[in-house]
């Protein structure tokens, strides 16, 4: 028997299930979900790097960000927060588009 003991997606046990496999499961605590979904971004983070194709590296940042919505929710945050605060970052320090690479900076 396969041991997993990992965060899964809420609808995985009902997938299970539906192939007439049993398994077990449990509710995560608060804190525990907070260390759960911390490893499982890296875990997802780490699929990303090793994607080979565009499509497989879209798929793991849609599981990235799935996490990182689960993450703003346990910190007492929703999405439309998260939005709201990653658009101040953008207009006070810009985003990514330009493709600016700092080389150094003189004293």
């Amino acid at each position: 028997m396969p041991q997993y003991n990992k965060l899964v997606r809420d609808l995985i046990p009902n997938i299970i299930q539906s192939t007439g496999k049993e398994f077990r499961s449990r509710t995560l605590d608060e804190q525990e979900f907070i260390v759960e979904l911390n490893r499982k971004l890296k875990e997802e983070s780490e699929e990303y790097f090793a994607a080979e194709q565009p499509a497989e590296a879209l798929e793991e940042l849609a599981d990235m960000l799935e996490v990182i919505r689960a993450l703003a929710a346990a910190h007492g945050s929703n999405w439309e927060q998260l939005e709201a605060t990653r658009e101040k970052k953008a207009e006070k320090r810009g985003g990514f588009l330009d493709r600016v690479y700092l080389i150094d900076v003189d004293d």
